[in-house]
């Protein structure tokens, strides 16, 4: 899968960037039309821990999914963003598997 990662405001170092293309890349486990995605970066200027945010926009034929999350590391936010993804995938598929039954 394509995965396009920016990062705003900051630099994002290789060991990031290869950690969010390995769990994107399980994605395809669950639903294997995904066609690319597009992943945002941002570093709030707060004073809250909560300020490292993860958003990704997956297209899959005919449509784009778009999960957004907030936490203290970027890691926690990518881990449960793709878990949310990951739902969105599975009822997606079931959907359509119920649609051509």
């Amino acid at each position: 899968m394509i995965v396009n990662t920016q990062s705003v405001n900051f630099h994002a170092d290789k060991k990031l960037i290869l950690f969010i293309q390995k769990r994107m890349n399980k994605l395809d486990l669950f639903y294997d039309k995904v066609i690319k995605s597009d992943v945002f970066l941002k570093v709030e200027n707060t004073k809250d821990k909560h300020n490292k945010i993860f958003e990704a926009k997956v297209s899959v034929p005919g449509d784009s999914l778009v999960v957004k999350k907030q936490c203290k590391t970027f890691e926690e936010s990518i881990d449960t963003a793709i878990a949310s993804l990951e739902r969105q995938l599975k009822k997606r598929k079931e959907k359509l598997r119920f649609n051509l039954h």
